[in-house]
This record gives structure tokens, sequence and C-alpha cells, in this order.
């Protein structure tokens, strides 16, 4: 079941006009919200993203904070697994093709998947990467729907059978194709910081509060490739990936070509994060 436009139906039976702008420009912005125990996974951070993504775009929010969560409350009851994640798609609406922006009401789809943990042998073995140039635009920091760009480099690492395209801009690392990236370097943790160039992603910001959290040595700073390219450990975060090691970069093993402790430790305290916020079954020893 899905929403759109105002009403659930089920999402054969869900169609948009085809000068929907989203259709004809990609004038539109999203989010990914996981759910557990059919919870929202910090669904004040993702709203919040998604006002900044409406605002990047000159677009009016549709709705309040309390008003999409109901929605998103309403969507995931009506959908069965107690996880699940939710898209959540607001295009500026159906008018004639033209670039300036038109006065009409926007359209709004909301669906829920089923929310599948990583593949356990890639949280064993590790993952592979490859490197690409950052060509996108540089306003990496909305969520549009116009994922072009996004889609061309993944789909350079699905080629080589890969998981994700880890992304160079300038000399320095950005994110990957479709989630971020970090790498330990003499038992640091380092995250490039945010700006323009990247996604602010949600899983992002709660690794860095479990490193603070627990004392583990982290900093936000820019990373060269080159330090990319002799990282310890390779980190991949996203809200639909949790926490995976890269163990491979462009053919080539990182450190020995197997997890490491910093990965080992990060993903048991996100796991206990989870289960301590979102499922309630265990004390909190995340530190947090």
């Amino acid at each position: 079941m899905i929403y759109l436009n105002g009403q659930y139906m089920p999402i054969e039976e869900a169609c948009i006009p085809v000068l929907d702008r989203g259709f004809i420009f990609g004038d539109g912005v999203y989010e990914v919200i996981p759910v557990y125990s059919r919870k929202p996974f910090r669904l004040t951070e993702h709203l919040d993203r998604l006002q900044h993504s409406l605002d990047g775009i000159r677009l009016k929010n549709p709705f309040s904070h309390v008003e999409w969560r109901n929605l998103l409350e309403q969507i995931i009851a009506k959908n069965e697994g107690d996880d699940q994640y939710i898209y959540l798609h607001i295009t500026r609406g159906v008018a004639k093709r033209d670039h300036a922006f038109p006065q009409v009401p926007p359209t709004i789809f909301i669906m829920s998947n089923p929310l599948l943990p990583p593949p356990a042998e890639l949280l064993v073995s590790g993952a592979s990467a490859i490197t690409a140039n950052d060509n996108r635009w540089i306003r990496c920091d909305v969520k549009a729907i116009s994922l072009l760009p996004n889609v061309l480099l993944r789909q350079m690492a699905v080629d080589v059978q890969a998981i994700e395209t880890i992304l160079i801009r300038d000399g320095f690392l950005t994110e990957g194709a479709a989630s971020n990236i970090f790498i330990v370097k003499d038992k640091v943790l380092l995250a490039p910081p945010k700006s323009h160039l990247m996604l602010p992603g949600i899983t992002y910001d709660v690794v860095l509060e479990l490193a603070a959290a627990n004392q583990i040595p982290h900093e936000v700073r820019e990373i060269s490739e080159t330090e990319v390219r002799t990282a310890d450990e390779i980190l991949l975060t996203s809200s639909t990936k949790e926490i995976m090691p890269i163990t491979r970069l462009d053919g080539k093993p990182v450190d020995q070509g197997e997890p490491g402790n910093m990965f080992a430790q990060l993903h048991t305290l996100y796991q206990q994060y989870k289960e301590t916020h979102m499922r309630g079954n265990f004390p909190d020893t995340t530190g947090l």
C-alpha cells in the first residue's frame, strides 16, 4: 500500500500525469527512512534533512513534522514487516512544460519496502569498491530525485561486481555514489566534513556520535585521495546498508584485505544502538 496525493492504494493502481515536473524535469526531492520494529529511525533528523532539500529547491513543505509522522505511521501500519524502509518523494507538481516555477499543488508519494540486513558474508569478508571522479553538480547536499549522475557512477561499480563507487573531487574524498564513506588511519576514524559536495547522512551522524560517546579517536576533516588509497580500513554507511567494511578498492586489498577492528567495534555499537533505541531489548551499553 502506498500514499499518493491524499489517497492510500495498492502501488499497482498508482498513476501520475506525464506532465508532472518530476517526470519532465526531475524537479523534486526525496528521503529514505529506515524502520525498525515499526518505528521510524531518527525521524526528526530525516524530516529536518527533507526540509533542507525542499529549501534548496525553493519548494514549500506541504506538511508539518507532526503531519508527516502521522502519514508515515499509517504507511508503516498498512504494510507487512516489522523492519521496512520508507521512500518519500515530493515533486513540484503537474504543469505545462516550462522552466519557471508553476503555482500548482506538489505531488506527494510515499511507499514502503522490506528492510533487509546487509548480507552476512559481506560483513565477514568485506565488500569491493572502485573510485571515480566526482562529476556531479555542486549541490549534493540536496537530496534531489534527479539522480542520473549517481546512477551512472554506481553502475560503474556494478559493472565490475563491486558494491559502491567512492568519489574523489579535486583530490579529496567526498562520499559514495549512494553512501557516506569513512576511513581509518593509525587507529583514528576519519570522516569528510559536511558541505554542499556531499549528502549529510543520518547514519554518518550516528557513527560519529557513537565514536564520541565511546572514546573512539576520530576527526572530521578533508581526506586526500592518497589517504583513501592507503587507509587501514574503509567503511561505508547508509540508511539501508548501515555500516559495511570495504576490503578491496580498485581491485587491490585495503590493508590486509579483511574487516578491521574499527569496523567490528562500530558495527557492534550500531547494532546495540538499534536494539536499545528502536527495539528496546537490551540495556543501553552504547554510551549515548
